[in-house]
C-alpha cells in the first residue's frame, strides 16, 4: 500500500509514494551525496533494510568514528544524531526528523541535573556521574562516563571503588546494574515510555499459553518485568542470544516491537512474540509497543533528508567536553 508523506519539516504536499520507488530513490541518492545510513534496531524494518550499518547505541556510536563518506543519516533519535556529530565532528549529520526525541533524555534536563549535583556535593557526597548514552549532549557534558546497555556493566567497573555513583537518568537500568555489580547508586527517577508499560498478566498468560517459551527482556524494563525473564539484556545481546541457539524456540521480546525484525533476520529458525503493552489512553492492551519517536523516522523523511540535506546536527559549543567522555567511554 502506497504511503502518506506527512512531513511537516519540508513544504511538499501530501502524496502518495511507492515504497518500492522509495527505496530506490534512496539508494540513487545515497551515491550522489556520498552518505550513508545508520539505523537503530527500533525503527521500522524498511528503513532497517536499506541502512549500511544496523545496531544498538554502542554499535551505531562506534560505526559513525569508522564511516568514511563526507555525510552520516541517522535513522534514529536526537541523541544518537547528536552522539554520531560529537564523535565525528568532521562529517555531516542528518536526521529525517529532530524531532525525535526520547522520554528518557527529556527526564533529565541539564540544568536540572547541575543543581542536583551541586546539591550532593554541598552535603558532602564525593561521587562521579554515570550517564546512560539516552541523555543530550549537555547533560553528557556534565558526566563522567557514558554507558549503553551493552558496555554498561564494564563501565560501572571502571569508576573507582571510594567513589559513589550518581546514575542518570533511567532508574529501572540503575536498579539492574546495582544489582548485578554490587554497587550501591544514587538513582534520578527517570524511565523508558516503552519499557514502562508491559503488561505483567499479558506477559504471565503467554508464558502459559507458549510452554517453554524464553521470556527476554531490555534492562530498561521495570524489576516486575525483569523478575519474569530468562534473558536480561540489551539489543545486541538478544540477537547474539537468539543466534546461538539452534532449536526452534518461542521467544516473548519485551522491549521496542521492532526489535523483531533484526532477530528474525539474524534467527529464523525461531518464534518471536512481542509482550503487550499498555495503552495509557485507555487502559487496554495491545502488541504494538512502539517508541512514537522512532516512528517519526520513515522512508520519505530519509529521500528528503538525503535530497535537500537536512535537517542537520550543528556543532554546540557544550559538544567538546561531551566528546571527552564519549570517546573515554565509548571507544577506550
Amino acid at each position: 500500500m502506497p504511503l502518506p508523506v506527512i512531513n511537516p519539516a519540508f513544504p511538499a504536499a501530501e502524496i502518495e509514494e511507492d515504497p518500492l520507488d522509495l527505496m530506490e530513490e534512496i539508494e540513487r541518492l545515497k551515491v550522489e551525496k556520498q552518505a550513508s545510513i545508520l539505523a537503530h534496531f527500533y525503527v521500522d524494518g524498511d528503513l532497517q533494510d536499506i541502512a549500511d550499518f544496523t545496531g544498538d547505541s554502542l554499535k551505531l556510536a562506534r560505526d559513525a568514528t569508522t564511516i568514511t563518506s563526507p555525510t552520516i543519516v541517522f535513522c534514529g533519535v536526537h541523541f544518537m544524531g547528536e552522539s554520531a556529530k560529537i564523535l565525528s565532528p568532521e562529517k555531516r549529520v542528518l536526521m529525517p526528523d529532530l524531532l525525535a526525541g526520547c522520554s528518557l533524555a527529556e527526564s533529565c534536563p541539564a540544568d536540572k541535573l547541575a543543581a542536583y549535583q551541586a546539591e550532593l556535593r554541598a552535603k558532602g557526597h564525593d561521587f562521579q556521574t554515570v550517564a546512560y548514552i539516552n541523555t543530550s549532549a549537555a547533560v553528557k557534558s556534565l558526566c563522567d562516563w557514558i554507558v549503553t546497555s551493552g558496555n554498561a556493566r564494564e563501565i560501572i567497573d571502571r569508576v573507582p571503588a571510594d567513589k559513589e555513583i550518581l546514575f542518570v537518568p533511567d532508574q529501572h537500568l540503575g536498579r539492574f546494574l546495582s544489582s548485578v555489580t554490587g554497587r550501591p547508586m544514587i538513582l534520578w527517577p527517570g524511565s523508558c515510555m516503552v519499557h514502562e508499560v508491559f503488561s505483567i498478566q499479558d506477559l504471565l498468560r503467554a508464558k502459559r499459553n507458549h510452554p517453554g517459551s524464553v521470556v527476554m527482556a531490555h534492562p530498561e524494563c521495570p524489576v516486575n518485568v525483569l523478575e519474569h525473564a530468562d534473558v536480561i539484556g540489551g539489543t545486541e545481546k538478544m540477537r547474539k542470544h537468539v543466534a546461538s541457539i539452534t532449536t526452534p524456540t518461542t521467544f516473548l521480546v519485551a522491549t521496542e516491537a521492532n526489535m523483531i525484525h533484526p532477530l528474525q533476520k539474524i534467527a529464523p529458525q525461531h518464534t518471536y512474540i512481542p509482550v503487550p503493552g499498555i495503552m495509557a489512553s485507555t487502559g487496554e492492551t495491545c502488541a504494538c509497543n512502539r517508541c512514537p519517536h522512532m516512528a517519526r523516522n520513515t522512508l520519505q523523511k530519509v529521500r528528503d533528508c538525503l535530497k535537500f540535506e537536512r535537517p542537520e546536527i550543528e556543532w554546540q559549543p557544550y559538544f567538546a567536553q561531551a566528546q571527552e567522555v564519549l570517546r573515554r567511554s565509548l571507544l577506550q
